[in-house]
């Protein structure tokens, strides 16, 4: 039996929409823009909408069908309402036993927020940081990042930015207000702190609503207030960000099912389609440069929410499932939004994908490997040049990626089928294409004649011409030193 907090029914976020019918029924669903996706309960990938580009809630439906979650999916002000309730139901009417399993996901939607913070525009003096909880934490620069350069021009946003050894993430809104003092406009940004950015969807609805309170009634942070006591993280003395709250016998449980944490960031339900349509073939690019760990800054003006996705998208093309491979490699990680602040900080990466709203970064080359302007790919280094090439085997992989989305979108159509979704398919398609070609590797480097031949290079899925110098990076990069490269394998 869980305790209920007494404080839990005055906060604001913990409020059943009004909007909910009677009955029982689910809410009508929100704009696309609130909408999140939901993560299946397998260990790889997430659990996207039914069909397709439209979202819907993990409920089961007349159908039977249901998509449920490793982790809670409702936004934070409507699935919160429900959290004192949450563990008294977590077996089935007959059974009283809560399985490991079931414990695990209730560790996992563990609150990690260590910090909760307004930032306002000041006509004078610019970004500044309006209030903040708790007092003493280091926030600095948090201002730039919760309103990004050239914000002003959109109503709303959010942003996923990283601050330290922390992530955050921050929802801005934009209000025209009859004042000479503003100028016209108020902007404030609300966000809040995390040592992982895995759950920070959670609150995505929280601080949305939160920002607008604060333009409509500046200085009212009482909702904040309460959300911080109950939602702040315990962090071990050391202060290096890792969360205390899973049980010492649990670990095995966690690793298991916490297998791919990087892809339990939300999306909006649609994210890895809208992905494949803007860039195309050029996902078979950025997938080659990602599994190369090469650093990938991409560029686009406001609203930059969208282009984190983006980020996000990156990330889950280097997924590899095979235990041991890439262990002495540069962690591929997600810096998301970046401004001229942050300069110092990439100086020291050796590799990430993030995204910024300022062209500056563009003239400061030795920041990165690899620049997306829009669909535009492009490097300012020789040896990566070739590589922005497709070769044959990238469209025959591009070529079977579209055909599986469209067999996915006719069984989703014609058989309602509620469990699979674009983002697995997506995720799954670039892991098990990772996988083949290390394990391919590897059978090679432990054989008697440890040299890669055509018909290796194509079990692996690759181009024994047009991939040649991609295969090459590959082998330097993750410690293929050992295999011989056959003659046969010259550039087209």
């Amino acid at each position: 039996m869980v305790e209920r907090s007494d404080r839990a029914p005055l906060l604001d976020w913990e409020e059943v929409p009004s909007a909910e019918k009677p009955g029982g029924e689910a809410p009508a669903a929100p704009h696309a823009k609130d909408r999140l996706a939901s993560p299946s309960n397998s260990r790889v990938g997430w659990s996207g909408s039914p069909g397709g580009p439209t979202p819907s809630r993990s409920f089961s439906n007349a159908d039977g069908c249901s998509a449920p979650p490793a982790t809670s999916s409702i936004p934070a002000g409507k699935d919160e309402a429900l959290r004192p309730d949450s563990e008294e139901h977590l077996s089935d009417p007959g059974s009283r036993e809560v399985s490991l399993e079931d414990r695990m996901v209730k560790w996992e939607e563990k609150d990690q927020i260590v910090s909760v913070f307004v930032v306002t525009f000041n006509t004078r003096s610019g970004n500044m940081l309006e209030w903040c909880l708790p007092k003493d934490m280091d926030l600095e620069g948090v201002e730039f990042k919760a309103i990004a350069s050239g914000s002003h021009r959109v109503t709303t946003d959010f942003i996923y930015f990283r601050k330290g050894c922390y992530f955050g993430l921050a929802c801005f809104a934009n209000m025209a207000v009859e004042s000479t003092v503003e100028r016209g406009a108020r902007m404030k940004s609300v966000g809040i702190l995390s040592p992982s950015y895995t759950l920070l969807y959670r609150y995505m609805s929280f601080l949305e609503h939160q920002v607008r309170l604060q333009l409509q009634s500046p200085g009212h942070y009482s909702p904040l207030e309460a959300f911080y006591e109950d939602k702040r993280a315990l962090l071990p003395p050391s202060g290096d960000g890792v969360v205390t709250a899973c049980p010492a016998n649990a670990w095995g449980a966690a690793i298991n099912h916490s297998m791919h944490p990087e892809m339990k960031i939300t999306h909006p339900a649609g994210c890895m389609s809208q992905f494949i349509r803007f860039f195309g073939e050029q996902i078979m690019v950025l997938w080659k440069l990602a599994l190369l760990r090469r650093r990938i800054l991409i560029f686009s003006p406001p609203p930059v929410g969208v282009v984190c996705y983006r980020v996000y998208c990156c990330c889950c093309l280097a997924n590899i499932s095979i235990p041991g491979i890439g262990v002495a490699v540069p962690e591929f990680r997600p810096f998301f939004y970046v401004n001229v602040a942050d300069i110092s900080a990439l100086e020291n990466e050796l590799s990430y994908v993030a995204c910024t709203t300022e062209k500056i970064f563009e003239e400061k080359k030795d920041l990165y490997d690899v620049y997306v302007d829009n669909q535009n790919v492009k490097t300012y280094r020789d040896g990566l040049k070739p590589l922005l090439r497709l070769s044959t085997a990238d469209r025959e992989k591009y070529r079977k990626l579209t055909e599986q989305r469209q067999m996915l979108l006719y069984s989703q159509e014609e058989n309602g089928d509620c469990v699979s979704s674009e983002e697995d398919l997506f995720i799954l398609f670039f892991l098990e294409q990772n996988n083949r070609i290390f394990q391919t590797l590897s059978e090679v480097a432990g054989s008697s004649d440890p040299t890669l031949t055509q018909e290796s290079v194509r079990a692996m899925g690759l181009d024994p011409h047009g991939d040649r110098l991609f295969l090459l990076h590959l082998l330097e990069i993750y410690g293929y030193d050992t295999l011989l490269v056959s003659e046969q394998l010259c550039c087209s």
